[in-house]
């Protein structure tokens, strides 16, 4: 997976991330959207065939929008987390 930084500005981030799809993408930005601080989140698939997803985030200038990016990863990978240990004792 490779990320390439399209744009870096205080308050906006849009990356392009190689190799992933829909599903990641949407989780990412609902956890970033969780964020007080943030006033857009999204991303694009130019098209599915052949493009990498933009990641866009715009924040309202209290947090760095990379900043805003990490905690939803982490908030993300705490819910995969609690998850997996739910379906562990589920089965």
């Amino acid at each position: 997976m490779k990320v390439k930084m399209l744009k870096k500005t205080p308050n906006e981030l849009k990356i392009e991330v190689e190799g992933i799809g829909h599903t990641l993408c949407n989780l990412l930005q609902k956890r970033i959207l969780e964020d007080e601080n943030v006033e857009l989140a999204g991303y694009n698939i130019p098209h599915p065939l052949a493009s990498n997803p933009i990641i866009y985030i715009r924040t309202k200038g209290k947090v760095k929008p990379e900043e805003a990016l990490r905690k939803a990863v982490e908030r993300a990978r705490k819910m995969n987390k609690e998850f997996s240990k739910e379906l562990k004792k589920a089965l």
